[in-house]
């Protein structure tokens, strides 16, 4: 009987712990209120290539909805490129870099309030003492005020050469960036303005939104894109969150069990913490470095190059956890396409990092691909990002490992395989639609 009853009572306090570690249920109130005609522009402009300098590329060519929100690729092919995802193919020569060097991140539930940091390495984010109460990137301030971090964020990728606005004596945006004339009514965010502006369907959509007599601006745009983005990316009904809200029965025992270990054991709280399962700060996980990297050296030292501050460098923003089985690549380079690859570096950043199999970057086959590895070919530097690393080992049996995969399947909410509005058949601007179907 002493030994029932203590097995009982052990059971019982393990579960109110664990309890007490689980967050919240989402709120309505941890989202913007939306505007019904404000979303649906946003849908239009998110999937046009006319905010691209050479109207051949869309914010939806590297997150696309039908690849979970991202390119299902390590690192994009951006302009100069054609196709979607591993299909996509170099056309145009005049890239210097014809791969970003980070991964395009998914875009599940930016659009929450809790979202006030954006990028792999938080270069935009909320900050009183800056312009408008967000910090940008030196040059790229904000002439107005936007609503979010996430409005900030999407004005920002129409200026990349490699991105979307293609490069010198290519068109006029790519000139005026080359030329750092980025404000004011001749810079490149008003030429991408105007180029909205003069397409009659954009330009009666925008009458209802800031009025007739009200020219179109950057950040117009960027509200419109961020409202969408809000709405058709939300995902908050989730096995796990029907369990925070009660129902009890939404878990399968081996996602209960998974749960167990991810707020206890495993650790994995310590970072992915909170409604959203990131605790939106930085940290280094001893993850392999491939690709042009973000300086001359082909490095890329994360927050570090962001802030200046030695502990920065190889920090990288806590990714949210939400509908990650459709997110792969993982990581600030897409360095795991297999998500149990990435639970298992976790677990263990040095033997990760050591024992990295190449074969798990998801990389496009170009001309001078043997420069991807030059990072993890440099002793000194693979030092540099096992040094930095944080986490501990953690030791998880295979059944262990198992039962927390199985509850990070339960964070994914059936509706993002498909979307809330999924993709129109066309565009204001007729420029032709990425192609629809998945390619991966």
């Amino acid at each position: 009987m002493r030994t029932f009853l203590t097995t009982i009572l052990f059971a019982t306090t393990a579960n109110l712990a664990l309890a007490s570690d689980l967050p919240n249920p989402i709120l309505p109130s941890d989202f913007p209120a939306l505007d019904t005609e404000t979303v649906a522009l946003g849908r239009q402009l998110f999937f046009d290539p006319v905010l691209s300098g050479n109207d051949n590329i869309a914010c939806a060519t590297c997150h696309h909805p039908a690849l979970g929100t991202g390119d299902a690729m390590s690192l994009s092919i951006g302009e100069g490129g054609l196709g979607l995802g591993r299909l996509r193919e170099v056309v145009n020569g005049n890239a210097p870099k014809a791969r970003i060097p980070r991964n395009a991140p998914a875009l599940f539930n930016l659009g929450a309030r809790e979202f006030t940091v954006m990028f792999h390495d938080g270069r935009v984010q909320l900050n009183r003492e800056s312009m408008y109460g967000i910090a940008m990137p030196e040059g790229r301030t904000l002439e107005r005020p936007v609503n979010t971090a996430l409005a900030a964020q999407n004005i920002l990728p129409i200026l990349s050469h490699d991105e979307m606005a293609g490069h010198p004596g290519e068109n006029a945006i790519a000139d005026a960036i080359d030329a750092e004339n980025i404000h004011g009514p001749d810079g490149a965010w008003q030429l991408i303005a105007a180029k909205v502006e003069a397409i009659e369907e954009y330009r009666m959509a925008f009458d209802w939104i800031i009025g007739k007599d009200e020219p179109i601006h950057i950040t117009d745009i960027s509200n419109a894109l961020s409202q969408f983005i809000t709405y058709e990316f939300r995902a908050t009904d989730s096995p796990f969150d029907q369990y925070l809200n009660g129902k009890q029965e939404a878990l399968e025992v081996d996602q209960m069990a998974g749960m167990e270990l991810f707020y206890g054991k495993a650790n994995c709280s310590s970072c992915h913490s909170g409604k959203f399962q990131t605790d939106h700060g930085f940290h280094a996980i001893g993850l392999p470095q491939f690709g042009p990297g973000k300086d001359d050296a082909y490095s890329d030292a994360g927050r570090g190059m962001i802030s200046g501050v030695k502990e920065d460098k190889y920090r990288f923003r806590t990714p949210s956890l939400r509908n990650v089985t459709l997110s792969a690549p993982y990581g600030h380079n897409g360095a795991y396409t297999d998500l149990e690859a990435m639970v298992r570096h976790h677990l263990d950043p040095f033997e990760g990092l050591g024992n990295y199999d190449r074969r798990q970057a998801a990389l496009h086959e170009l001309g001078e691909s043997e420069k991807d590895w030059k990072p993890m070919d440099d002793l000194a530097e693979v030092l540099r990002i096992a040094m930095a690393a944080e986490i501990e080992p953690v030791d998880l049996s295979e059944s262990e490992i198992d039962q927390l995969m199985s509850f990070l399947r339960a964070l994914e909410d059936p509706i993002s395989r498909h979307g809330r509005l999924g993709v129109q058949d066309r565009v204001p601007s007729d420029l032709p639609l990425d192609p629809i179907s998945d390619p991966s």
